[in-house]
């Protein structure tokens, strides 16, 4: 591992000098490669640094240890060192977590579908819970939402809502998102007080550029109509909404929420290529071996994989086994918890099958 660290840091430090170089910056396309992966490979040079840091301080105070000295002074080393022997071994641990080979999709945009389910009316109202839930969630990440469509119901829920999130790292603490939501409450129609129980999927899709999928537009049908809203009635007098199809795998896609036909047209291809790369992507998956894939992973849309039980508060995440009552702040978008737990298990998960 110190080898490799070792190369890294040798490689960061030639990055360094080429980024300053003024014939490598005048090259615009190179040089902002090179930043990228300068700045890719800071956190762990910064921490591999640490590292060494502290190394060398443990071995001086072993040697100050070897010298005659006062007792109060050798105390103050002792606890210097012990300190240290703690750190490294957490830095260690960091840093066999930075070596971890990264997802290329981590950085991207995401596109985030969600469907009510089983429940009616109630899933619906819930799936509208959920997009609010993670709005906020973008909101306190300063990510910029954009609705690409929706279908709503008119007490304020959706049948489905699909919507881009745009921001630095958006892929990395959404993915886990993707699987069926499951909800408990008593719901606002219900006047005998029973808690029904009702589900929504939640798909969410790395933003897929067109160097990512080749998508051939002979291969695609475009139909346009008029948009309409709540109870089917007509919000444009024109027909500016786009329904896509994919002939070679029938996958359909349509989007009605603005008011020209070609940036309709526009986001349906950007979610027509995010859900060709999501084929891509499980083909991939599949054909690693099952020791390499993570416990956690992105997720599976058929997957049960979270429960917010509204008698009780609280919400519970099946995959890690994690229950937290503060069910109305995470409806709210205070997010952060779940995913830093759900991010570590999976880090853990991929520790154990690099050393395998």
């Amino acid at each position: 591992m110190f080898d490799r660290l070792e190369e890294i840091l040798k490689k960061y430090e030639i990055l360094s000098e080429k980024i300053s170089d003024p014939e490598v910056i005048s090259n615009q396309s190179e040089w902002q490669k090179m930043m990228k992966e300068y700045s890719d490979l800071r956190p762990l040079v910064e921490k591999y640094k640490e590292y060494k840091a502290t190394k060398e301080a443990i071995e001086e105070a072993n040697m100050l240890l070897e010298d005659n000295l006062e007792e109060d002074f050798r105390q103050l080393v002792k606890e210097e060192l012990a300190e240290n022997k703690d750190k490294i071994v957490k830095i260690e641990e960091e840093l066999k977590i930075l070596l971890l080979p990264k997802d290329p999709n981590d950085e991207k945009n995401v596109i985030v579908e969600i469907r009510g389910g089983a429940g009616g009316d109630e899933a619906a109202l819930f799936a509208g819970d959920l997009f609010r839930m993670y709005s906020r969630y973008a909101e306190r990440k300063r990510w910029k939402v954009e609705i690409m469509d929706s279908n709503e119901i008119g007490i304020g829920g959706f049948k489905e809502i699909v919507f881009m999130i745009q921001g630095s790292g958006a892929y990395s603490r959404l993915k886990y998102e993707s699987g069926v939501h499951r909800v408990q409450r008593i719901p606002v129609t219900e006047s005998g007080g029973r808690i029904h129980t009702s589900t929504v999927t939640v798909a969410v899709l790395p933003e897929a550029e067109e160097v990512d999928v080749e998508l051939d537009m002979n291969d695609i049908r475009v139909d346009v109509f008029r948009s309409s809203g709540n109870g089917g009635q007509s919000v444009n007098t024109t027909d500016s909404a786009v329904r896509i199809t994919h002939m070679p795998t029938g996958i359909v896609v349509s989007c009605q929420d603005e008011k020209s036909q070609l940036k309709n047209k526009e986001k349906a291809l950007k979610v027509l290529r995010a859900k060709l790369y999501e084929i891509e992507l499980e083909k991939q998956q599949k054909e690693l071996a099952a020791a390499r894939k993570s416990q956690v992973g992105t997720g599976n849309r058929n997957e049960r994989i979270r429960t917010y039980n509204f008698p009780q508060g609280r919400v519970t995440d099946h995959r890690i086994g994690l229950t937290l009552h503060r069910l109305d702040d995470i409806l709210d978008g205070d997010l952060d918890e779940v995913i830093e737990n759900l991010i570590t298990v999976d880090q853990t998960e991929k520790l154990k099958n690099e050393v395998q």
